[in-house]
């Protein structure tokens, strides 16, 4: 079975440049959010679904094309 990080390309995402752990809030395209605390900004990776990682383990698949935009903030 191959490696699922060799499927999917590193998009140097802007996310990392608001340090190692975010607070992410992604808004839905039908009007609902949904709020992650502990993003880990080294774990997004960005395709068809955004994948990411939290600080308590949980691993978080967004499917873009419901998503209209993300707002992220420093923990730091």
């Amino acid at each position: 079975m191959e490696d699922i990080n060799k499927k999917n390309i590193d998009l140097k995402s802007s996310i990392s440049k608001q340090g190692k752990v975010v607070t992410k809030i992604i808004h839905f395209s039908r009007g609902r959010t949904k709020t992650f605390q502990g993003v880990k900004t080294d774990s997004v990776l960005q395709s068809e679904f955004t994948r990411f990682e939290t600080e308590d383990g949980r691993l978080i698949y967004v499917n873009t094309k419901n998503v209209d935009f993300f707002e992220v903030f420093s923990e730091e």
